[in-house]
């Protein structure tokens, strides 16, 4: 039986939209009767389609920023670039598939030619996250089409009326309604898409419980393609950095940036003993200035609030839980609204704190950890489950030479915030942040399997040994 979904805007508290919760089933059937006469359109076709597509959520770029924006209550100059990014993934994911998925014709034995061909899955669910509700699912979704497969897209529940948008462009950019479908849902239709026998694998963006979830779910399914980004518990490492002031700008953008709504965003501050005085001062300067309003105040916010109250009130928690451990807030934590969940910028030193929960804290709160020497930071560093972004602000090369190499994490920067991380590359973590399937250029590599031939025009065959002589 249906139930009812409801987006509330978690800026305003106002109803944004109701629906009710679609049928498992029949989407995935739809799906699946789809798929095949989409997979049998030549490659330039579908790339068109998408091309089209890419204009259609141009032509509707104000709207949709805005849907997002009240959806999310991330700024609106935040939700616009996410339509940026949106439409740019087409070009990219096109790009990707034609180098990573090329077809690759080798001379062989006695003339033969080896092949090398990819071949779409079949039937994709994709299980979208909140934070980036469009642009997250979309960097699977596209790749997918483009590889020739039919999807199943269940947006989150907080977030539902951004994909019933995203959907809409793909078919008004006429690719098949029965090609990209959409399914509204909680954690019960997300599990019953996950689990049902119609699909061919799972492209998954959100939190590592739900994903550790979702990889005991498939273990005994090794057929299907299971693909994880998961979350992070990020660390920042400020090292011998003369230019305090602009080094403090990295550390709130990484912290900060989304009201801290990012995989990517920093989580842990790692500095030297007596540096971060300083470093500290000048955070403080930032963050007295920065603007925490609703999506289309005026002046522009620099954040939001977080998704809704329960969010907020799990980022509470985790701050008062660090500090029962004997944190000591640099800054408290507070809701300057208590009925919507607003929360201000937060800083807790946790140098002295023991067992520290090795957990993500998907808000605006960054812990301190002071350390003796550089190889201490690199420990404190690598002391997580998790492997998704790490970085290193500093002016040694050197030290940056070191850290990469010996910190575990997908994307490892350098005088670059933790949460900067191009399209044109792969994006993943090891760990618990993810499996080994990279997405973003790298989405390609799980949207299609290859396919190795060996051909020739002209029957051959011999056997030179182990034969017996005749008569």
């Amino acid at each position: 039986m249906s139930r009812e979904i409801v987006s509330i805007e978690p800026a305003t508290g106002a109803v944004l939209w109701t629906g009710a919760t679609g049928d498992v089933d029949a989407e995935v059937k739809r799906a699946r009767d789809s798929w095949a006469s989409w997979a049998a359109r030549p490659l330039t076709v579908r790339m068109e389609c998408l091309r089209r597509y890419a204009n259609v959520v141009r032509s509707h770029a104000d709207a949709f920023a805005d849907l997002i924006a009240r959806e999310t209550g991330k700024p609106l100059w935040e939700a616009r670039s996410e339509i940026d990014s949106v439409i740019a993934k087409v070009e990219i994911s096109i790009s990707a598939y034609t180098e990573r998925t090329a077809q690759r014709r080798l001379e062989g034995a006695m003339g033969a030619i080896n092949s090398v061909r990819h071949k779409p899955h079949g039937v994709l669910a994709v299980l979208g996250p909140y934070n980036f509700p469009a642009h997250l699912p979309n960097g699977h979704i596209v790749p997918a089409l483009l590889a020739g497969n039919a999807v199943v897209f269940k947006p989150s529940e907080k977030t539902p009326a951004t994909g019933e948008m995203l959907v809409r462009c793909f078919h008004e950019a006429g690719i098949p309604e029965g090609v990209i479908r959409l399914l509204v849902g909680d954690i019960a239709e997300g599990k019953a898409l996950a689990g049902h026998a119609g699909i061919d694998g799972l492209l998954f963006t959100g939190s590592a419980g739900a994903g550790l979830a979702l990889h005991r779910q498939f273990a005994e399914t090794p057929n299907k393609i299971l693909a994880l980004e998961m979350g992070g518990n990020n660390p920042l490492v400020v090292w011998d950095m003369p230019d305090v002031a602009t080094a403090a700008t990295v550390v709130v953008q990484s912290a900060f940036l989304s009201a801290g709504q990012r995989c990517t965003c920093a989580r842990r501050l790692i500095v030297r003993e007596g540096e971060h005085v300083a470093l500290l001062a000048e955070i403080d300067k930032i963050v007295k200035r920065i603007i925490i309003d609703e999506p289309h105040a005026n002046p522009a916010p620099f954040m939001g609030p977080v998704i809704d109250n329960d969010a907020a009130e799990k980022v509470m928690e985790g701050f008062l839980n660090l500090m029962m451990k004997g944190g000591r807030p640099h800054s408290h934590m507070s809701r300057p609204f208590p009925d919507r969940p607003f929360l201000t910028p937060t800083i807790i030193d946790v140098t002295n704190v023991a067992n520290r929960p090795d957990t993500e804290y998907f808000g605006p709160l960054l812990q301190l950890i002071r350390v003796p020497d550089f190889d201490a930071a690199i420990a404190e560093a690598n002391a997580t489950r998790f492997g998704l972004s790490a970085s290193l602000i500093s002016r040694s090369p050197e030290l940056y030479d070191r850290f990469w190499s010996n910190v575990r994490a997908g994307v490892i920067n350098w005088n670059r915030p933790t949460n900067g991380a191009p399209s044109n590359a792969p994006f993943g973590g090891i760990g618990i942040s993810g499996n080994h399937r990279p997405s973003a250029y790298y989405a390609a590599d799980y949207c299609a399997y290859p396919v190795t031939s060996s051909e020739s025009e002209h029957l051959r065959g011999a056997i030179g040994i182990g034969l017996k002589e005749l008569g």
